[in-house]
């Protein structure tokens, strides 16, 4: 995941951050301050056992924000407190959430200012279980998250790995980065494509030479993984087809994994019927061996004669696809050129007869294949030219979404 720093749907939101007692309150305060550095403004309620682990100024530190205790309920505020955290909150976060905590929630309990709060609350909620394994895989438990899932809440985890008890198994506390993505697919689900069906290509494409050696690119994958993210922060429905990438999956994305490019056109006229939008950005293969051996090529053999054909035209054929069925509505190609950009982009983008291009030059240092940054231009349908200054590729990946959505409003 990319750092946590300057993320436009959480910049300004407010996130109530719940903590409840649990060893894994540690990661809550990793969770606040990560928060806090993506734009978000963060308050937090500590449970009164919860203080056992963490002290209100460790949060208070790391946000900014405010941060209640159990005696704020009976302050001279209280009669309204609970109502204002509920009323003034985009999301709220229970990290980590007990057994005991997930079991008065699940019955409704008012108790706690924590509870109340609960109760009196609109805004999506997000729990994130933190327990020993036994507790956990109690039936009890189990039907107290099933309960908490029925009416609308978002269960994120756990996740397996070693407990404080030194047992193994579920109930550790997912991480705080897939905590970010469980609260960025809660705040887009409001944003200007909910609804809509976009499909991303990501990666290079790998043809074989032989099972072992293949024909391949230097794409990472990580402009296509940054527009997936975008399009999930604008409230759409993702599928990420990807070729070999180590990049972190989105939360809220679909991800479909290909090699080679007869396999991505296979998934992307499949994923296509019914999208209103694809985003292009996979480095495609444009050559394969024809004959692949079954074996390994030895050294010893003398260097192999590889005869190539060219692969399909995956941006070509959905194109045509779309004048016969209407989808997808918006078709976005990327071109990765080494010389004259804008005129062959334009080619690119009129033969094709798709509704936007992002090109840019791969002999560049900065940016381009395997580096954090881009530096691209963009051209529509009606030949405007707009380049882009040198900026970080989850950047660009925001600006092409804000084009995609123009798009679509009109």
């Amino acid at each position: 995941m990319q750092s946590i720093t300057e993320i436009p749907i959480l910049k300004d939101r407010r996130i109530i951050l719940w903590v409840s007692c649990s060893i894994a309150a540690y990661k809550a305060v990793d969770l606040a301050s990560k928060l806090s550095q993506a734009g978000a403004e963060v308050d937090v309620i500590l449970s009164a056992s919860a203080r056992q682990f963490v002290t209100p100024i460790t949060f208070k530190s790391v946000t900014g924000g405010d941060v209640y205790t159990e005696e704020d309920l009976w302050g001279p505020e209280a009669h309204v407190l609970h109502v204002g955290l509920a009323e003034d909150a985009d999301a709220y976060a229970i990290a980590p959430a007990t057994a005991h905590t997930i079991a008065k929630l699940a019955s409704g309990e008012a108790d706690t200012l924590l509870t109340l709060a609960a109760l009196a609350s609109r805004a999506p909620l997000l729990i994130a279980p933190a327990m020993d394994v036994g507790m956990y895989e109690n039936a009890a438990t189990r039907a107290n998250i099933e309960t908490l899932r029925s009416r609308g809440a978002t269960i994120a985890g756990p996740a397996e790995g070693r407990m404080a008890s030194g047992l193994v198994g579920l109930g550790r506390m997912v991480e705080p980065d897939e905590l970010i993505g469980h609260i960025r697919v809660l705040l887009g689900k409001s944003g200007p494509l909910a609804g809509r069906r976009v499909v991303v290509t990501a990666g290079g494409t790998q043809e074989p030479l032989d099972p072992v050696r293949v024909i391949a690119n230097r794409s990472s994958g990580k402009q296509g993984f940054a527009l997936a993210q975008a399009a999930v922060d604008r409230g759409a429905m993702v599928a990420l087809i990807a070729a070999p990438s180590h990049e972190s999956t989105p939360i809220g994305v679909r991800r479909i994994d290909v090699e080679t490019a007869a396999q991505m056109k296979e998934a992307s006229v499949g994923a296509v019927t019914d999208a209103d939008v694809l985003l292009m950005a996979a480095a495609v293969a444009d050559f394969r061996p024809v004959d692949a051996p079954d074996q390994k090529i030895k050294r010893g053999e003398g260097v192999p004669e590889v005869k190539l054909e060219p692969t399909d035209d995956i941006l070509a054929s959905v194109a045509a696809q779309r004048r016969e069925t209407r989808f997808p509505h918006v078709i976005v190609g990327f071109a990765a050129e080494s010389q004259s950009l804008v005129e062959n982009a334009g080619r690119k983008l009129r033969d094709k007869g798709i509704d936007l291009i992002v090109a840019n030059d791969i002999s560049s240092d900065d940016a381009g294949f395997s580096v954090d940054t881009n530096r691209v231009v963009i051209i529509d349908s009606e030949n405007v030219v707009e380049e882009l200054p040198l900026m970080t590729k989850t950047a660009v990946a925001e600006h092409v979404l804000d084009r995609v959505v123009k798009i679509i409003e009109k």
